[in-house]
């Protein structure tokens, strides 16, 4: 269970002090990582309404023989007394509800057994019951943990201290979200990360085994995104052997969520040392955001204005274009093809923690997600984004099929996680321009291809299309016709009532367009469709009887091919 920052010492590290050496968990084995931040003696019977969160209760169990949910069953003549009850399970669970650390009782002068009822409650709810040494005096015990409790404060505030001062050298000498994690990890012998406001992961620290353990735990999705929609801030105690503690602390600047700090403890060893250090390192983390965002809009900027000009012939002379595209670092000395993509308009918003985000921060956060994972194929490529477009110069090598695969990569890495509230969107490639380090010029007609391409794949398959500029075939002429209504109009002359969307139509569309593609040929035809053949010609002489003679009328299938293909295309 998720909790937040508490100042004070685990149960099982404050039975390290002198004074309860020789003490006994009796029950509640489970609930020794809960935090203990002050003590108290039990010295009335009606304790509930002055305990506290976080608290040790201390006690004789003498004021448990008079509580009124206490009732002991038999009394030894100047002896102790044996209870046997329910009751006392039911203050066990009332200390647990009001968030009592645990309860010690002092053995053997006034309660000789604890019942096996509140024993069994202890258990369930993971609420330490204690059994003091019967010569443990309490001013002592009450000196000792007051005397630990403020030794971890300060240890805390020193770490806190020095990791702050640390990280300011780090930063102030231009390092980066790496350089911090590293120095977070060290300084706290942890794994630690630094995730975008999505979970997407920025940065990580640490060794490698601890690395391991922390991205081997349930809080990533498949992904590697960090499940943040599904975790609270503070301390979370993982479940499993060796899973430990996470910390998780957002980083928050300029009234904006930056993102999140998560460490991670395989000792269980963080509590609120852990996420001090770490609200301290969300300062210094926010700042360094604020200032890499700051930088990286004008870098943006000023590297969109020049691709622009080079995607539209304005950016100067081939060997000009070339070297500036060096001096980004950027590589075009290879085969590469312009891939354009594009939100998809209106209502198809996506699903997950982030979906009434307005729209410009949908395209900023997909020209992220291209450029995340471009650079992570290959540094060397550019990838700008635009108010209404993302642009990237992808390299390719081999035949049409494996381009057509490696953009496929790209796209399905992209949009495979939808958390981040993106909408999906559609993406249009050019032909492959072989040089364009030498005829950069090449690269305009590319983009115009790009261009094309997504608009008119959107139009053929509907939102979300990948399409290749060299598959488009007949598509590219049709739309050049301006008017989407000439279309129509010509679909609905050629093809008459076989352009509707009746059941009727769409069957005999089905039969046609099968028909066309195997070149007229009835058996082969009616192989692929699955009906006899006899069936197939009464299909086609009603057709006939429709469209006219278009078996023996070439000039006449052209026209019918060419309708189909109007049908075919979306938005008309």
């Amino acid at each position: 269970m998720p909790k937040g920052s508490v100042y004070g010492l685990p149960l099982q590290e404050v039975l390290k002090v002198d004074s309860l050496q020789g003490s006994t968990v009796l029950s509640g084995a489970s609930g020794l990582l809960r935090m203990v931040s002050r003590l108290n003696v039990m010295e009335v019977p009606d304790i509930l309404p002055w305990v506290k969160p976080h608290e040790l209760l201390l006690t004789t169990g003498f004021p448990l023989l008079h509580a009124d949910s206490v009732q002991p069953v038999q009394t030894g003549r100047g002896g102790p007394v044996r209870g046997e009850t329910d009751h006392m399970a039911q203050l066990v669970a009332e200390f647990h509800e009001r968030g009592v650390c645990a309860l010690a009782v002092k053995s053997g002068r006034y309660l000789l057994d604890i019942p096996a009822t509140a024993l069994e409650a202890s258990d369930r709810l993971g609420f330490p019951v204690l059994s003091l040494p019967a010569d443990v005096a309490f001013d002592d015990v009450l000196a000792d943990v007051f005397a630990a409790l403020l030794d971890h404060q300060a240890e805390t505030l020193a770490i806190a201290h020095d990791l702050q001062r640390s990280l300011e050298t780090v930063l102030f000498a231009g390092g980066g979200l790496a350089e911090v994690t590293d120095e977070v990890a060290r300084l706290l012998d942890v794994a630690v990360l630094i995730t975008a406001p999505d979970g997407q992961v920025q940065a990580t620290g640490g060794d490698e085994a601890r690395r391991s353990a922390l991205t081997a735990l349930p809080v990533f999705d498949a992904t590697g995104r960090l499940r943040t929609e599904e975790l609270a801030v503070g301390i979370l105690h993982q479940q499993g052997p060796g899973s430990g503690e996470l910390a998780v602390v957002p980083v928050h600047g300029g009234g904006l969520n930056h993102g999140y700090i998560v460490a991670h403890s395989v000792t269980g060893q963080l509590s609120e040392i852990g996420v001090h250090a770490l609200e301290r390192v969300a300062t210094v983390v926010a700042l360094l955001i604020t200032r890499q965002q700051a930088v990286a809009a004008v870098e943006s900027k000023y590297r969109g204005d020049f691709l622009r000009d080079a995607l539209t012939g304005r950016a100067g002379e081939p060997q000009q274009v070339a070297a500036h595209f060096a001096t980004l670092g950027w590589d075009i000395d290879r085969p590469l093809v312009v891939a354009v993509a594009e939100l998809e308009p209106d209502n198809d918003t996506g699903s997950g923690l982030h979906t009434t985000l307005p729209v410009r921060s949908y395209q900023d956060r997909l020209a992220a997600a291209w450029q995340q994972v471009v650079r992570s194929r290959d540094s060397k490529a550019p990838v700008v984004g635009f108010s209404q477009e993302i642009i990237t110069l992808i390299p390719v090598s081999g035949t049409a099929a494996e381009v057509e695969a490696t953009v496929a990569g790209i796209v399905t890495e992209v949009a495979r996680d939808r958390a981040a509230g993106r909408r999906s969107f559609s993406v249009g490639v050019s032909r492959v321009v072989p040089d364009p380090a030498t005829a950069p010029e090449a690269l305009t007609t590319a983009y115009q291809q790009a261009r094309k391409s997504v608009a008119i794949g959107r139009r053929i398959h509907g939102p979300g299309s990948v399409t290749h500029f060299g598959g488009l075939g007949v598509h590219r002429l049709l739309s050049l016709v301006p008017d989407p209504a000439e279309l129509r109009s010509f679909a609905e002359e050629v093809l008459g009532k076989l352009a509707g969307d009746e059941p009727e139509a769409l069957d005999l569309r089905m039969t046609l367009q099968a028909l066309l593609d195997n070149s007229l040929n009835v058996a082969e035809t009616a192989r692929s469709l699955h009906f006899h053949y006899n069936t197939l010609r009464y299909r086609i002489r009603k057709l006939e009887r429709m469209l006219g003679p278009f078996i023996g009328d070439p000039t006449l299938r052209l026209d019918i091919t060419l309708a189909l293909q109007v049908v075919e295309m979306r938005g008309l």
